[in-house]
């Protein structure tokens, strides 16, 4: 617990309900649809929440095969809730969490967090290649 924050290491932490309102607070995930976000919490490896007063205000997710590769993705904090520290705190969970400590490579897209995630040992990497194009909505 953090400044009564809760914090989750459980994809049962969250529902697609609750997911689809904190994305709609993103440039990226406005549109994604509740069944898309089931069928996503259910192929995800791993989903770390945070809660304040019950309510869902912090979201990533960490796709890995648990051994030698990781991708952080969907790193969200509702905006009342942001400036608190609250995704530093939520982001360190996740990459501190015990499965996730011993993979040598764990990588990120982003282009708008650079500085956040430099700050978590995160640095430029190589080129990203994409098969079709990243949904912005």
């Amino acid at each position: 617990m953090k400044d009564g924050y809760l914090f989750y290491d459980s994809k049962f932490a969250v529902t697609a309900a609750e997911l689809q309102d904190l994305y709609r607070y993103t440039g990226w995930g406005r549109s994604r649809s509740i069944e898309g976000i089931e069928a996503m919490l259910e192929q995800t490896s791993l989903c770390f929440s945070a809660r304040f007063a019950g309510q869902l205000v912090g979201f990533c997710r960490i796709l890995t095969d648990f051994v030698y590769r990781a991708s952080l993705w969907d790193v969200m904090v509702h905006p009342a809730h942001q400036g608190r520290g609250l995704g530093s705190s939520l982001v360190d969970y996740a990459l501190t969490h015990p499965a996730i400590q011993k993979i040598p490579m764990v990588v990120t897209y982003t282009s708008e967090w650079r500085a956040f995630m430099a700050s978590r040992g995160f640095r430029d990497g190589a080129m990203l290649m994409l098969r079709c194009p990243i949904e912005y909505s």
